[in-house]
């Protein structure tokens, strides 16, 4: 036998059984008393039970309706509990949020963007996978990352993918003080055309950016090494094995200490320059690797997740970030002679308005604790 019983009725029953009063029920549910009558004679009728002995001055609960009163009672309040955690889930941003960035960046300036969630969401658990960007964007697309991070040269494109870019960093040239080409001005890529070269390789994401801004000016041949990380290559340049050709935030080079490991600089700078005894060129005509957030298309990010989307947004955006072509004025650090210093030429970063960009950290200046679990895999 089917029943029309509605989760109504069977709310109104047990407030009234509760209470012991139609008129509090009715209160309770911002009704009238006829109204909670009518309800609850409609779920009697329907259920072809006797549920309330009624007089003029009590309501008592039948046999029957003591016990249905139990059984429903205990499944409306599991149903309350699993309504109230879900919606907890989502609008508390509890949970785990899984977010995949190429090692690089995973190294430099995800960390600080992970805790800016932490102090944004203290009940967010955030699980950082650090992973080729090949393997990023396979995790992406597979639904094993709620998002990821990479470094790109736009416009990049993907059909199971959105893109969102955050910020554009100028490939330059690293090269020892001494070395000829960090003599002169600005450097052009042909310049670099029989040079030994270091750059990343694919995993980092800037490599194709590279091998593009080369192409067609190098000998066949000529040595071009490539490594897994920024160290690597800056320290091959800085003893002369070959020029290193790397993404530079330009203006998180300037201002004294900003290159330190450890600065807080560093948090507002997606690539910053590599400590050590080496000169930056800006390199032109100037080629851009951009920053992104990638996410699968048509698909929702979970609330948690999106919450933590939301703190991986710069201030600024491409266009402020971005390197204008024709920036060859240069800068060094006012201490170069007591600690080595990077000095890079190029304009610094300029917003809509024309003033220098600074993004600013959000979130507490010493962030909480951060549970951040890394793992590493590689695909062949």
């Amino acid at each position: 036998m089917s029943m029309n019983v509605s989760l109504q009725q069977l709310k109104v029953f047990v407030a009234v059984a509760r209470a012991r009063s139609f008129t509090r029920a009715a209160r309770e549910f911002g009704l009238t008393q006829s109204a909670v009558s009518r309800c609850v004679r409609e779920l009697e009728e329907e259920i072809e039970l006797k549920l309330f002995d009624r007089t003029t001055r009590q309501v008592e609960l039948t046999l029957a309706g003591s016990g249905f009163e139990r059984r429903i009672g205990r499944l409306l309040d599991e149903i309350e509990m699993a309504l109230n955690e879900g919606r907890d889930a989502h609008q508390a941003h509890s949970g785990v949020v899984l977010v995949a960035s190429n090692p690089v960046l995973s190294s430099t300036w995800v960390p600080a963007a992970l805790a800016r969630c932490a102090a944004a969401f203290p009940s967010l658990t955030l699980q950082l996978q650090d992973l080729p960007q090949a393997a990023v964007l396979q995790a992406v697309e597979q639904g094993e990352a709620d998002f990821g991070v990479i470094a790109e040269s736009v416009p990049f494109a993907s059909g199971n993918l959105d893109v969102q870019p955050l910020s554009a960093t100028p490939l330059c040239a690293l090269l020892p003080a001494h070395h000829p080409l960090a003599l002169q001005g600005a450097l052009r890529w042909d310049d670099l055309a029989r040079e030994p070269l270091v750059t990343l390789n694919r995993d980092a994401g800037c490599r194709g950016a590279v091998m593009r801004a080369l192409d067609g000016l190098r000998p066949e041949g000529r040595p071009l090494q490539e490594f897994a990380h920024v160290a690597g290559v800056a320290r091959m340049a800085q003893l002369g094995m070959g020029i290193g050709v790397l993404p530079v935030c330009v203006d998180g080079a300037r201002g004294g200490h900003a290159h330190r490991a450890g600065d807080v600089a560093l948090a507002t700078c997606h690539w910053p320059a590599p400590a050590g005894p080496l000169v930056t060129r800006l390199l032109h005509p100037v080629v851009n690797v951009t920053t992104m957030l990638v996410r699968r298309r048509h698909r929702s990010l979970r609330p948690c997740a999106q919450a933590a989307w939301s703190q991986f947004m710069p201030d600024g955006t491409v266009a402020d970030g971005a390197v204008a072509e024709d920036s060859d004025a240069e800068a060094s650090s006012p201490d170069s002679e007591t600690l080595p210093q990077t000095a890079i030429d190029g304009s610094p970063m300029r917003g809509s308005n024309g003033t220098p960009m600074r993004v600013a950290l959000r979130g507490a200046d010493t962030p909480p604790p951060l549970q951040v679990t890394r793992t590493h895999a590689r695909i062949e």
